[in-house]
């Protein structure tokens, strides 16, 4: 019997067995991953497309995903990769880091920075970026890591020297929505993103989902708590940090709603705009 320490669930795993996320399995009586330098997905993406708004705009990234996650979002536009019925055993091609550091370096003339860590949730098999990212790091390349947030500290400690952008989820501002619709865990994505900041260039995204998290109370303070955030001298640099305001649209798991109204997630970003200096709306 082995623990797992990277998110909040601490999955207690017997030899051989997998846990909630399906990426991490005990082996020789160690928490390990299990998809390391496995990869469902391999692009070349705008780095708006993180998104990433303010970090090298009108530059490319080498995006790389596995599989699995530590949430179970009802709407997850990656299901198929993260928590499907294939979740466990998606279409997968080995990529240790050292050829997909050659791999990004080879495509430097198609204006590629450096690489991101995305697609399913790349914390629960944080030792492969972490691995990759200070192989990059050595190259002159950039890393990006765009995550739902949901790792321990120490996780996160072990990315930072190597990580130079986070697009950081930030899905909702209650315990309700957090815990009883997405599985999460609320209070470890805000010390997630409140040790990030010192250290990074962060961004974050809220998705807004009708009848979940769409008040404008809830935006309020959502925005408020993050226009509070301190560098690491203390100095408040929360107004700078940029929000992606993004419109939901019914697939997976919820389908019994509407999209979002264009005019909800405007009004939405102009209620976060008088706490935050950079708010942008997404999927309008």
């Amino acid at each position: 019997m082995a623990r797992c320490e990277v998110c909040f669930r601490h999955c207690e795993l017997q030899e051989g067995q997998t846990g909630f996320c399906k990426a991490r399995i005990c082996k020789d009586g160690r928490v390990l991953p299990a998809h390391y330098g496995w990869h469902t997905s391999i692009n070349v993406d705008p780095i708006e497309k993180k998104p990433l708004a303010r970090f090298h705009p009108g530059t490319n990234i080498l995006s790389v995903g596995s599989s699995g996650c530590n949430l179970r979002c009802p709407f997850c536009q990656n299901h198929e990769i993260s928590w499907g019925d294939d979740a466990e055993s998606p279409r997968q091609i080995y990529v240790p880091p050292e050829t997909l550091v050659e791999y990004a370096e080879s495509c430097r003339k198609m204006n590629i920075i450096g690489i991101a860590y995305t697609y399913n949730e790349p914390l629960i098999g944080y030792e492969y970026a972490r691995d990759t990212a200070k192989l990059a790091r050595e190259k002159g390349l950039l890393n990006v890591l765009v995550s739902n947030g949901t790792a321990e500290p120490s996780v996160l400690e072990e990315l930072l020297p190597y990580i130079d952008a986070m697009n950081i989820d930030l899905k909702g501002f209650t315990d309700h929505y957090y815990n009883e619709v997405l599985g999460g865990n609320r209070q470890m994505v805000m010390n997630f993103i409140t040790r990030a900041v010192k250290d990074t260039h962060v961004e974050l995204t809220t998705l807004i989902v009708p009848g979940e998290n769409d008040t404008e109370e809830e935006m309020l303070e959502l925005a408020t708590w993050v226009s509070g955030l301190r560098d690491k001298q203390g100095s408040v640099i929360g107004h700078r940090i940029p929000l992606h305001v993004s419109r939901f649209f019914p697939r997976f798991h919820m389908t019994d709603r509407p999209a979002t109204a264009v005019e909800k997630v405007y009004r939405l970003a102009e209620v976060a705009r008088t706490k935050l200096d950079y708010v942008y709306t997404g999927n309008c």
